[in-house]
C-alpha cells in the first residue's frame, strides 16, 4: 500500500531532491514534464500527493486549481513549488496545501513532508482500491436497473465493469452483497465520475449506516489479507 505521487517539473535538481525525500518514505513516484498531461491524468486517477513545479512548466499554477477541481482529487496533498512569479499566498487560493520555493532547501522539503505524508497515508487509506469480483446491481434516477461485476472497491468508491453496454450517469443507487458467513446487503447512491470503456469509477455520495459499518469491516478484512499475501512474499 505505497503511497502514488505525480512529480510535473522538467528540473533535474528539483527532481533529484523529490526522489530522494519522498522516497525515503517508499512513495511510488511517476513523472510528467508538462501541465497538460498531468491535468488529464489527474482526471482519470486519484493521487496521493501531487508536486507542480509551478513557476518552471508553463500553465503549472493553473494546473493547481485544475486538479483540485477534478472529482477524484478534491482532498489530494498539493506541493506548489514556487520561483519568483507565483506568491506562496497565490498558490494556496489556487488549492495547493504546502508550497515550497527554490532553490529547494532539504531542512525545508523534510519538515513539509514530515507534516504532509501522515495526511496522504491517510488519504491513501481511504481511497486505496482492493480488487474484488462481486456482482452488484444499480438503479439510475429513473429507477432503471443495471447489472455488473465489481472490479475494485474503497472507503471511497469503486470501479465496475458493466454487463451491458449502457452508460451510467450522474448520481446511481449502489446494492450488493457484503461477503461474510451471513451475506450482509450494502445500499448507497453514488456520483458517476469516470468512465473507459465498459470500466467506470464511482464515489460514494452517501452510505446507510449499517452498510458504513459494514463496509468498514470488509475492508479492514481485505488490507489483512493483502498485508499478509505482501508479507508473504519473498524479498529480493
Amino acid at each position: 500500500m505505497r503511497l502514488e505521487c505525480l512529480v510535473v517539473t522538467s528540473d533535474p535538481t528539483l527532481l533529484g531532491h523529490l526522489q530522494a525525500g519522498l522516497g525515503a518514505h517508499g512513495a511510488l513516484l511517476d513523472f510528467r514534464q508538462d501541465s497538460v498531461s498531468a491535468v488529464e491524468l489527474a482526471s482519470r486517477r486519484h493521487l496521493d500527493g501531487l508536486v507542480i513545479d509551478c513557476d518552471d512548466v508553463p500553465g503549472g499554477a493553473a494546473a493547481i486549481a485544475q486538479v483540485r477541481s477534478s472529482p477524484a482529487n478534491q482532498h489530494t496533498l498539493i506541493f506548489a513549488v514556487v520561483n519568483g512569479f507565483t506568491s506562496p499566498e497565490a498558490a494556496l487560493d489556487l488549492g495547493a496545501n504546502f508550497v515550497i520555493s527554490k532553490p529547494v532547501q532539504q531542512p525545508r522539503l523534510r519538515s513539509v513532508l514530515d507534516a504532509a505524508i501522515p495526511k496522504m497515508e491517510r488519504e491513501h487509506r481511504r481511497y486505496f482500491r482492493f480488487n474484488v469480483d462481486l456482482p452488484v446491481r444499480f438503479r439510475n434516477p429513473l429507477g432503471q436497473p443495471f447489472a455488473a461485476k465489481m472490479k475494485n472497491v474503497s472507503e471511497g468508491g469503486l470501479a465496475i465493469t458493466l454487463v451491458d453496454p449502457v452508460r451510467l450517469k450522474g448520481v446511481v443507487v449502489v446494492e450488493f452483497e457484503l461477503p461474510s458467513v451471513e451475506p450482509q446487503p450494502f445500499y448507497a447512491k453514488a456520483d458517476v465520475v469516470w468512465s473507459d470503456s465498459f470500466v467506470m469509477g464511482l464515489r460514494f455520495l452517501y452510505i446507510e449506516k449499517d452498510s458504513g459499518t459494514a463496509l468498514q469491516g470488509w475492508l479492514n478484512s481485505l488490507e489483512a489479507q493483502f498485508q499478509f499475501r505482501e508479507s508473504a512474499q519473498p524479498s529480493n
